[in-house]
């Protein structure tokens, strides 16, 4: 969960380097469910996956069975969705998925066919949503699709000695 919220900062900080400051909404209300950013008013949820296929993309985090169920039985889509594949050394890329075309294909198959609960005794950390079901979101007229290559390349980054530098120049101050 800590990387996805770190790969949604590092998207967010694109869209307002694409689109301006002025249009992308980054204080988002944490009673606002799935909501991760608003671009150009419209509420977006940031996903993010990695690998070839289009599986285990959570719609919420819980371990809760009771909730995940509950979940289902009250969820439409909401927002719409920036949906991220990473494929190193590989093509994924960035999909947009309008709410229009979540919301025509969750009224066509229904909440049992759209939504993935985890299985009992697993810890799998989330509801899911199908993976016929994204797949098919993909692959819907009005998604947009920019394929990106993705390459490893080495970073010599070291977050603590970042710090520890940033400490011993401030010592006084503190």
């Amino acid at each position: 969960m800590e990387v996805g919220s770190l790969r949604e900062r590092i998207i967010i900080a694109l869209l307002i380097y694409k689109f301006g400051e002025a249009n992308v909404e980054t204080e988002i209300p944490i009673t606002e469910p799935e909501v991760d950013v608003k671009l150009f008013e419209s509420p977006i949820s940031i996903k993010t996956i990695t690998g070839k296929g289009f599986s285990g993309v959570k719609l919420i985090w819980t371990v809760d069975a009771q909730k995940a169920r509950e979940f289902r039985e009250t969820y439409y889509p909401h927002c719409g969705i920036l949906l991220i594949q990473i494929n190193w050394d590989s093509i994924g890329g960035f999909y947009y998925i309008p709410l229009e075309a979540q919301k025509r294909l969750f009224d066509r198959i229904g909440g049992e066919r759209y939504i993935k609960l985890p299985k009992p005794g697993t810890n799998p950390r989330g509801v899911e949503i199908t993976k016929k079901a994204l797949s098919s979101l993909v692959e819907d007229k009005m998604s947009k699709t920019i394929e990106i290559s993705w390459q490893k390349t080495k970073v010599d980054y070291n977050p603590y000695r970042r710090w520890i530098d940033y400490w011993k120049e401030n010592k006084d101050e503190n």
